[in-house]
């Protein structure tokens, strides 16, 4: 029935192994392998060929395996569990921002920076790799595609590098607002005494993925251009310029207010308390100034 309908083509071949209790029998399908056709005359294999034969007979098991199932099963399996890491990460990534920094509008908007640095690398992989521009350049061709696995470990790699030195700014900032810094002073300080730390732990990583561009493996070539640039675009305009104007656009609100009500009173009490009991006492008398 599916060969009627062109998905399966011939020779069909067959050898046995394990002393004859496994039959492998190789079907050529349709199509390059992994293009629509190949996946449609994978589905008519699967569900249409396969029962009506082998399944009808008794006492056997099958799957159907090879290189076009095993790219369209890894595809179908990737995009259902690529939501759940996305959730995951970002939920994860929120709460604990929240929990250190006491405020809801610190994880809101390292994670919507975040997302901008992952993006910006996307869509550079598409200009790059998928259009085929500066083929000549890097010295690939491009295949019209991305490779499927890289944006999620793109996801997970850079969303952790860059999260990491992300925090590191905004401890030296909240320092800085402890301190007593107004909100404005404490984003700028915090990004001047901060810059050349995280100007350098960029500078390294920068060179470190800019090797992988010079493989010859596209793979590798992808994940090189793509995290080298993404580096550099997050240390210098997401950090240096998004960061600073959101914080200081958020002003005050960035930052948890200081403990107020009955807890607060009897912190300041008990504060007047100590300084008072730490101060000198001064008695004078006609002629004399004692200090006790």
């Amino acid at each position: 029935m599916a060969a009627t309908h062109g998905a399966i083509r011939e020779p069909i071949s067959t050898a046995m192994f394990g002393n004859d209790q496994v039959l492998v029998v190789s079907v050529p399908l349709a199509g390059s392998g992994t293009d629509a056709t190949s996946n449609s005359a994978l589905a008519t294999l699967r569900t249409q060929a396969l029962p009506a034969t082998l399944g009808k007979v008794p006492g056997i098991s099958y799957a159907v395996a090879g290189l076009t199932a095993g790219n369209h099963d890894f595809d179908a399996q990737l995009a259902k569990t690529v939501p759940w890491v996305f959730v995951f990460v970002l939920g994860l990534a929120f709460l604990l921002l929240m929990r250190a920094f006491r405020s809801v509008y610190i994880p809101a908007l390292s994670i919507c920076l975040n997302l901008l640095s992952v993006g910006a690398s996307y869509g550079l992989m598409v200009l790059i790799f998928q259009d085929g521009h500066l083929q000549g350049l890097l010295g690939f061709t491009a295949y019209g595609g991305i490779t499927t696995w890289l944006p999620l470990f793109m996801f997970v790699l850079l969303f952790g590098l860059s999260m990491d030195y992300h925090v590191f700014i905004l401890s030296r900032i909240r320092e800085l607002r402890v301190g007593g810094a107004s909100a404005r002073a404490a984003v700028t300080d915090g990004i001047a005494r901060s810059a050349g730390v995280v100007t350098s732990a960029a500078v390294i990583m920068v060179a470190v993925f800019s090797i992988f561009a010079t493989l010859s493996l596209i793979e590798f070539k992808m994940f090189g251009v793509a995290m080298a640039v993404a580096v550099l675009i997050d240390a210098t305009i997401v950090r240096g310029v998004l960061l600073p104007a959101g914080l200081a656009l958020l002003g005050e609100r960035a930052w948890p207010q200081r403990a107020r009500g009955p807890r607060g009173h009897r912190r300041a009490r008990h504060a007047e308390v100590a300084q008072a009991a730490a101060a000198p006492v001064t008695s004078e008398v006609p002629g004399m100034s004692t200090i006790r």
